[in-house]
């Protein structure tokens, strides 16, 4: 039994992908604009000016808390929070404290095989602050991330170690790019993590002075800060001298350690109070049902219906589903597919034969059309591809599964075939295959043939496998393939060299 037990929560921003600022008609799009170019008195918080509510950033950050499946309030406020800080103009920033937008809710994450619950303790709704440059000794400040809608999201600290924490942050990205509400990209600021940690003896029940760690810009940040102060608070306890005031450290990844910044503020200190400028934020039932009906198939519930629908392994399915437009596109071969064999064996979609015919097939099928979109596919894109560059159809990629599924042509001419389509040709998969002659030899009299000018022009591999050294017969498989120009099957190539060879 370890000797401590490891306590985790995360407070988690997420930049809202909306047009306009939270508070203001400032566009949102900040990323590689010039300094202070997307400003306004009001973002700027100058004298006299009033700021108005987002109402796309509130439907955002409905359609994330039902996806948390946190309790909608119907009433909330904002609040301001008072700090002075280089990079909040207004001196304080506009936030919601002790009546958020939701709260109480869970998620339900998966790795490994192993799925646990998490729960949320709130989601809020605030206003980012701006960016402090730091360069040859000076700090200059860019406003234009100032007023840039955010949902802050808590857990509980039900994270018992830094690997779960990191899984949540990926699953949790996951789910708002699925939504559409944020692009969560650590490396551009859209997704930031804070992370507290504390320990506690082993069958110990009661919560310690935690440490908040800032500056995790990436999931692997986040995961070896934890590790870190995870190794360094328990070394305290060891020594008896485990923390006794709450503190932040900030995370030095060059170092790789943390590094004491501050003893922690608590909500006293920012003196809170409602906003005076915005009034009550109310959330009408109607709102919430066609927010509600607005949501998408979320990840998860995705993962297991591809395992469900197609006999896919969970983690093939995963590899799908952690890229929403490779999912749809794999559904789209499918659906082809499954029309397909319908067809060709004469079954009508809505019956019972039909349902049979699909339970015997689908495995087959959905493990091929897998194989040939992450094994051939993906091997020939760059890690810079965009799926809009994609110049094959769904169409075709069934077509050439079936292809090969029929073995009308072996896997190296559907290679071949496969390469000729991501090159941008407009032919569809058997227009090429006929015109680059790669149709597969079915003749059983021409097999044998090749079979037997194999055997004959190697007569020295034939004894030595005839003497049970049976590894050879993959050479002479190969010279099988090289006599057919590569259009035998392999396997029946193999069966009948053993035949002829007993």
């Amino acid at each position: 039994m370890a000797k401590y037990e490891t306590i985790i929560g995360l407070e988690i921003h997420l930049q809202l992908k909306t047009k306009s600022k939270m508070f203001c008609s400032c566009s949102n799009d900040a990323d590689n604009q010039l300094p202070n170019s997307l400003v306004c008195p009001i973002c700027l918080g100058h004298p006299g000016t009033l700021p108005t509510v987002n109402q796309e950033a509130i439907k955002q950050a409905l359609m994330m808390s039902l996806a948390l499946n946190l309790k909608i309030n119907k009433k909330s406020k904002f609040d301001r929070k008072n700090y002075f800080y280089p990079d909040l103009p207004k001196g304080y920033q506009i936030s919601q404290f002790d009546e958020p937008l939701a709260q109480n809710g869970h998620l339900v994450i998966e790795a490994n095989g192993q799925t646990w619950s998490i729960g949320i303790e709130r989601l809020h709704l605030e206003e980012d602050a701006g960016k402090n440059i730091h360069q040859n000794g000076k700090t200059l400040v860019d406003f234009n991330r100032g007023g840039t809608p955010l949902a802050e999201i808590v857990t509980q600290p039900d994270f018992k170690s830094p690997a779960e924490a990191k899984e949540f942050l990926i699953q949790l990205r996951l789910i708002a790019r699925y939504l559409g509400v944020s692009d969560a990209d650590m490396e551009k600021g859209h997704l930031r993590c804070d992370a507290n940690i504390s320990l506690r003896p082993s069958g110990d029940y009661d919560f310690y002075p935690k440490t908040e760690i800032k500056n995790l810009n990436s999931f692997k940040a986040v995961e070896k800060a934890l590790e870190f102060e995870e190794k360094r608070q328990a070394k305290l306890w060891d020594e008896g001298q485990a923390p006794k005031t709450t503190s932040t450290r900030g995370w030095d990844e060059d170092k790789g350690e943390t590094v004491l910044q501050r003893t922690k503020e608590g909500s006293a200190d920012y003196r809170y109070f409602p906003e005076p400028d915005l009034p009550p934020l109310i959330v009408d039932q109607k709102l919430l049902t066609e927010i509600n009906a607005q949501l998408p198939e979320l990840p998860l519930a995705k993962k297991d219906r591809f395992v469900k629908e197609y006999g896919l392994e969970g983690k093939d399915a995963w590899v799908l589903v952690y890229q929403r437009k490779w999912a749809d596109y794999y559904e789209k071969i499918m659906s082809d597919l499954r029309a397909w064999l319908f067809e060709v064996k004469g079954v009508g979609p809505d019956t019972d034969r039909a349902t049979e015919l699909w339970e015997s097939e689908k495995a087959k099928l959905s493990k091929a059309a897998f194989a040939w979109l992450t094994s051939e596919l993906f091997g020939l894109l760059g890690n810079n591809f965009k799926m809009e560059d994609l110049k094959i159809s769904a169409e075709n990629m069934a077509e050439l599964v079936k292809l090969v599924y029929e073995k009308k042509i072996n896997s190296s001419a559907g290679q071949r075939i496969l390469k000729e389509m991501f090159a941008g040709t407009d032919d569809d998969p058997s227009n090429i295959a006929e015109r680059l002659d790669l149709a597969q030899i079915d003749d059983d009299s021409t097999l044998d043939d090749l079979a037997i000018k194999v055997i004959m022009t190697n007569p020295s591999q034939v004894e030595e496998y005839k003497a049970g050294k049976e590894a050879v017969l993959k050479f002479l498989v190969g010279q099988f393939m090289k006599e057919s120009k590569g259009k035998a099957n392999p396997q029946k190539a193999e069966e009948i060299l053993k035949n002829k060879l007993k």
